[in-house]
């Protein structure tokens, strides 16, 4: 009783936590949009995207990039040879530059962004990256680039929202799986950039030395992080980065990408790795700990009391997060409408598939990303094929 009783003491504490500053989140997403209709003079800009291979709606992703409501920018796509670019898919306005080999010791992706990087437009004051599997909106760079204006920011990000139409099981587990990281991005300081949706001053970005940091790394975006953090500047979310994917996954391709997310996390962020573990090390063994003394039937109601409260408290936060996230995609509201309802109901499910994730990549430091092997450390990364 002792153990049920500090266990599910320490869930429902973990829960409230969490549910912490959601509607701060809130006003900030709105008046973040807000200020993108505002009048101002936009920086020029490069905007940097890898391809390797065909992705769900290429052709539609690359194009949205190249018509964003921005007055000043090139398109720069990055792929390590001709091979790795689909045919027709390839806006008219974009420059296509090959890294080729690179680094042996570098992910294939970073290796792209070195090369792009090093052909931008010598007049191009703001570095922004995208990834090639999701749709901004017309306001994306704008978003960032207003984000990178405040004070002591560093780099500004977005995140992803899966979004799947039609949906299938797996493809609406990945989206609330997914929302629980995009929850946790705020007004304030934040832990990490996302490569798919980041920016940085060319200035910074070179006074940061981050492509020489970029070198013998697999993650693009921990790397820039930690160089940012490093010099005590801000990481400043932009909601109005916020990128769309409408792709769909199966159940072992969606159980690999977390446990490669995972491997990553732990590899460069060791400690926000273990912090995770532990909330859904205690989670879930608090639902086992209720379920057992319901079953039990000698204590009354209180494992039965004990499981709503809990699953109540992961239900409103799921809740909280798909109301930001329609508030900041409001071009997807009838999306909301028809399968918001997974984000709240689907979470009891989804903190399992969390700690799966953790225990997944507890034990192993190699990972695949677009048919190449790599092993990682923090020292560096090695290919395997």
């Amino acid at each position: 009783m002792i153990l049920f009783g500090l266990l599910v003491g320490l869930a429902l504490l973990l829960g409230l936590l969490s549910l912490r500053g959601d509607r701060a989140i809130g006003i900030y997403t709105i008046e973040s949009l807000a200020r993108l209709e505002e009048p101002r003079q936009w920086p020029r800009a490069t905007v940097i995207v890898p391809v390797k291979g065909h992705d769900e709606d290429l052709a539609a992703n690359l194009a949205a990039l190249a018509s964003l409501d921005y007055p000043n920018y090139e398109l720069i796509v990055a792929a390590r040879d001709p091979g790795d670019v689909p045919a027709g898919v390839i806006p008219a306005s974009a420059l296509v530059v090959y890294a080729g080999d690179g680094d042996p010791g570098t992910g294939e992706k970073v290796n792209n962004l070195l090369a792009a990087t090093a052909a931008a437009h010598p007049e191009s004051e703001i570095f922004a990256f995208a990834d090639s599997d999701g749709r901004v909106q017309r306001r994306w760079l704008k978003a960032l680039s207003l984000a990178l204006e405040g004070p002591q920011a560093g780099a500004a990000t977005g995140y992803r929202c899966y979004l799947p139409a039609p949906p299938t099981f797996w493809s609406l587990m990945r989206s609330v799986w997914n929302s629980a990281i995009a929850g946790g991005f705020h007004g304030g300081d934040n832990r990490f950039a996302w490569g798919g949706a980041m920016a940085i001053h060319r200035e910074t970005f070179q006074r940061l030395r981050v492509a020489e940091n970029w070198r013998g790394a697999i993650s693009d975006d921990y790397k820039l992080s930690e160089a940012v953090h490093k010099a005590g500047l801000r990481i400043v979310y932009a909601p109005g980065a916020l990128v769309v994917s409408a792709d769909h996954t199966r159940a072992g391709e969606f159980l690999r990408w977390i446990q490669r997310q995972m491997i990553i996390t732990r590899v460069y962020d060791p400690c926000l790795w273990r912090l995770g573990l532990f909330a859904h090390v205690v989670y879930c063994s608090a639902m086992v700990a209720s379920v057992w003394m319901a079953a039990a039937q000698d204590y009354g109601l209180w494992g039965e009391y004990a499981l709503v409260a809990q699953l109540s408290l992961g239900m409103l936060k799921g809740t909280n997060r798909a109301a930001i996230l329609k508030a900041a995609l409001p071009e997807h509201e009838q999306w909301f409408k028809r399968h918001g309802w997974v984000f709240t109901w689907w979470v009891p499910l989804a903190t399992w598939v969390w700690l799966y994730s953790f225990l997944a990549s507890a034990f192993t430091s190699r990972l695949e990303w677009r048919g190449v092997r790599y092993e990682i450390t923090r020292a560096g990364t090695r290919r395997l094929t």
